[in-house]
């Protein structure tokens, strides 16, 4: 079942064409131009990032690219704000643990 925003009542969405793309190694399907989170959020994906800290998992919650909530791995690039970074077709997003280390492409 998906979790995607279909309707509402004040914002209009446009969407582009369907997109795959892999998170953590597995396949999934968004639309290109909305964002990461909205994809993954509609795929069922919750957790993000792990907390430097605590180890606390960490989501979705400002929306905007204001707090660190949302920091993945986006193409081998770490603290990418996935809530206002566009999806585009063949991305590979990882969930991010701790602070994020780079990592090496070969």
């Amino acid at each position: 079942m998906s979790s995607r925003l279909e309707h509402h009542p004040i914002l209009t969405f446009q969407r582009g064409r369907k997109v795959k793309f892999y998170f953590d190694g597995k396949e999934l399907e968004g639309y290109e131009g909305e964002t990461i989170a909205a994809a993954l959020h509609a795929a069922g994906v919750k957790k993000y990032r792990t907390s430097a800290e605590l180890g606390r998992p960490r989501g979705f919650f400002c929306a905007i690219g204001k707090c660190s909530s949302c920091f993945m791995v986006v193409d081998g690039k770490p603290n990418v704000r996935v809530c206002v970074t566009p999806l585009r077709e063949g991305m590979r997003v990882q969930t991010q643990i701790g602070k994020g280390d780079l990592i090496e492409k070969n």
